[in-house]
């Protein structure tokens, strides 16, 4: 059997952290336990921060007066963001391909 929610349970959830090393983390599952909503709960978390920063990021980058150290950790939390928010579109873009390739007949 190919396709379906079947293949998306056999390869597993990317999950929103990393296990050791940095490596991915991935659920096997039907998406209705603990783990998946944690995950999704972590998900909604990242994509709110992320929001945030950007909105902190606006502000500050108004200011006529924003020091190199200031900057050097705004771009240091906007990557991790970043880095975040693509976990959670490759995530999210991996469980909702379609059954039989990329496009549709």
């Amino acid at each position: 059997m190919t396709g379906g929610a079947r293949d998306c349970a056999v390869a597993g959830r990317l999950l929103p952290w990393t296990g050791t090393e940095g490596r991915p983390c991935y659920l096997v599952g039907d998406g209705t336990g603990y783990v998946s909503r944690l995950a999704d709960e972590i998900e909604d978390v990242q994509i709110d921060m992320a929001d945030q920063l950007l909105g902190h990021a606006a502000e500050l980058l108004a200011e006529r007066r924003v020091t190199g150290a200031e900057l050097h950790y705004l771009a240091r939390r906007l990557s991790e963001s970043l880095r975040d928010v693509k976990r959670v579109a490759e995530s999210r873009g991996a469980r909702l391909a379609p059954e039989s390739g990329p496009w549709p007949g």
